[in-house]
C-alpha cells in the first residue's frame, strides 16, 4: 500500500493517488501483454482454464470419450475404403490385384544415405557445442583475455552452425538429388538440431561459466545434453518440469504410436494416389489461367485437409509421444486444442507448442530484450519472418525449386489474420472462419506446389539462367507439357 502524509492538501493527495493508480494499471497491462504471448496461454473465452496433466495430451484425453473416438474410427473406415477402391480399380484395369507402392519406394529412396548423414549430424550436434563451451569456460576462468576467447568461441560455434549443420546437409541433399520424403527427413532434422544447439548454448552458458573454475557440474551437463538431443522439445526456457520422468516405459504404448505413424504414412499414400496425382497430372496439361487455378484450388480442399490431419496426428501426437515415452519424459505439451481456436493468434500458439516455445524464447523475447520492450509489433514481425523463411527454405530444398507461395501466404495473409482475427474474437463463427481460411490456404499450397512439381518434370531447362530458376515453370509450361505427356 502507498502511504501519504496526512498534512498534504486534498488536491495533492488526489494527484498522488491518480499517479499511483496509473502506474499500477500500466504494470498490469504490461504483464497481461507478456502473458498473452507466452506459450500455453489460452484465449478462447477470456476465462482461465485449468492446466492439463503434463503426462497426457489433448487427443489422449479426447479419445477416452466415445463420441470423439468414433471420429477416429471414421478415419480408419475411410482408409479401408481408399484401399478397397484402389484394389478394385486396379483389378478392373489390369485384370488382377496390383499391390504397387512405387510412390513410397521413390519418395524414400537412398534411405541408407539419409541414416548415415543423420547419425553424423546427431553426433556432431551432441559433441561439438559441448566441447566448445567447455573449452571456453576453462580458458575464460584462467585468462585475462576473456573477450577475445569469447569472440573466438562464438565464431567457431557460428561456423559449426552455418557449415556443419547448415551447408553440409543441404549439399548432401542437392548433390545426391534425394527424393522428397528423404529430403524432408534430413532437412527437418537439420533445422531441429540447429534450433536445439542454439537452445543449448543459450541455456547452458551460465552453467559453464559458474563451473569453469572447479570443473564440477560439467559431466552432469553432458549427460543432460545426451538425453536432451532426443527429447521432443526445442527449448527448455518454458519447461519447468523438464527433469520430471515417468517411472517406467510402456512399450505397448510406444509400439502403438509407431504403428499409427505407419498407418498415417499409408493413409497419405492413398490420398495422393486417389485424390491428388490424377488431378494434378491432368491440370498440368492445361494452360495456366484463372479458371484452371480456381478449379484446382477447390478440388484440393479435401486432400489438403486430410494431409493436415494426418501430418498433425502422425508427427505432433504419435511420433513425439513415442519418443517421450521411451525417454520417460513427463511433459507432453506438444500441442493444445488448436482446433477450437477462434483466432489465428491462438492457433499459432497452440498448433505446435514445441516450435512456438523456441520462437517465443529466442526470437520474440530476445528481440524485446535488445530493444528494451519498445517494439512489440516489430518483434512479432521478426517472428513471422523467421518462421516463413525457414518453412520456405525446407520446401525449396526438398522440392528442388523456388516457388515462395508459402512465404507470401505466411507474411501477407498470416500476419493480417493474426491482427484481424485476434484473441478478442471468441464467438463460434470465428472458429468457422479460422477453419475456412486454413482449408483454403492449404488448398492453394497443395495446388500451386503440385503444378510446379509437374512443370519442373515435364519442362526441364537445358541451361537455365538465374532468372529462370526464380521464375515459376508452371506459368509457361504448356506446349512442352503436351509433348512430354504423350511421351510418358
Amino acid at each position: 500500500m502507498m502511504s501519504v502524509p496526512l498534512s498534504r492538501s486534498p488536491q495533492q493527495l488526489k494527484a498522488d493517488l491518480m499517479h499511483h493508480f496509473d502506474s499500477q494499471l500500466n504494470e498490469l497491462v504490461e504483464s497481461l501483454t507478456d502473458q498473452s504471448h507466452r506459450p500455453g496461454s489460452s484465449s478462447l473465452s477470456g476465462s482461465s482454464q485449468p492446466a492439463p496433466d503434463t503426462d497426457r495430451t489433448e487427443l489422449s484425453e479426447l479419445f477416452e470419450v466415445n463420441h470423439i473416438r468414433t471420429i477416429y474410427h471414421m478415419f480408419i473406415a475411410l482408409l479401408i475404403l481408399f484401399i478397397l477402391s484402389t484394389l478394385v480399380v486396379d483389378f478392373i484395369d489390369e485384370g488382377r490385384l496390383v499391390l504397387d507402392f512405387d510412390l513410397l519406394v521413390f519418395a524414400f529412396g537412398q534411405f541408407p544415405l539419409v541414416v548415415v548423414s543423420w547419425l553424423c549430424m546427431f553426433v556432431s550436434a551432441l559433441v561439438v557445442p559441448f566441447a566448445l563451451l567447455r573449452w571456453w569456460a576453462g580458458v575464460c576462468s584462467s585468462s585475462h583475455h576473456r573477450t577475445i576467447y569469447t569472440l573466438l568461441a562464438m565464431t567457431l560455434l557460428l561456423l559449426y552452425q552455418s557449415l556443419g549443420l547448415g551447408f553440409l546437409p543441404t549439399y548432401i541433399v542437392l548433390k545426391n538429388s534425394l527424393p522428397p520424403a528423404s529430403c524432408f527427413i534430413l532437412i527437418l532434422e537439420q533445422v531441429r538440431l540447429m534450433m536445439k544447439v542454439h537452445s543449448f548454448i543459450r541455456e547452458n552458458m551460465p552453467r559453464f561459466w559458474s563451473s569453469g573454475k572447479g570443473g564440477s557440474g560439467k559431466d552432469g551437463i553432458f549427460s543432460d545434453r545426451a538425453s536432451s538431443e532426443l527429447l521432443p522439445l526445442l527449448s527448455v526456457c518454458t519447461n519447468s518440469d523438464l527433469q520430471r520422468q515417468n517411472p517406467c516405459v510402456r512399450w505397448s504404448y510406444v509400439a502403438t504410436k509407431f504403428l499409427q505413424v505407419l498407418g498415417c504414412l499409408f493413409y497419405a499414400y492413398y490420398v495422393l494416389v486417389r485424390l491428388c496425382i490424377p488431378q494434378f497430372r491432368s491440370v498440368s496439361m492445361q494452360l495456366f489461367n484463372l479458371r484452371v487455378m480456381v478449379l484446382c484450388v477447390f478440388n484440393s480442399i479435401l486432400p489438403g485437409a486430410l494431409i493436415l490431419f494426418l501430418a498433425f496426428f502422425a508427427i505432433l501426437h504419435c511420433w513425439l509421444n513415442a519418443f517421450a515415452e521411451m525417454l520417460r519424459f513427463g511433459d507432453r505439451m506438444f500441442y493444445r486444442d488448436w482446433w477450437n481456436s477462434t483466432s489465428f493468434a491462438n492457433y499459432y500458439r497452440t498448433w505446435n507448442v514445441v516450435v512456438h516455445d523456441w520462437l517465443y524464447c529466442y526470437v520474440y523475447r530476445d528481440f524485446l530484450w535488445m530493444t528494451k520492450k519498445r517494439f512489440r509489433a516489430m518483434a512479432m514481425f521478426v517472428v513471422f519472418t523467421v518462421s516463413a523463411v525457414v518453412h520456405e527454405y525446407v520446401l525449396a530444398v526438398c522440392f528442388g525449386f523456388f516457388y515462395p507461395v508459402l512465404f507470401c501466404l505466411f507474411m501477407c495473409f498470416g500476419m493480417m489474420f493474426n491482427f484481424i482475427l485476434h484473441d478478442r474474437r471468441t464467438g463460434p463463427v470465428w472458429n468457422i472462419i479460422v477453419w475456412t481460411a486454413l482449408f483454403l490456404g492449404l488448398a492453394v499450397l497443395l495446388c500451386l506446389y503440385s503444378q510446379e512439381w509437374y512443370a519442373q518434370k515435364y519442362c526441364p531447362l537445358q541451361e537455365p539462367s538465374f532468372l529462370d530458376l526464380l521464375k515459376p515453370r508452371s506459368w509457361t509450361c504448356y506446349i512442352q507439357t503436351g509433348h512430354a505427356a504423350r511421351d510418358s
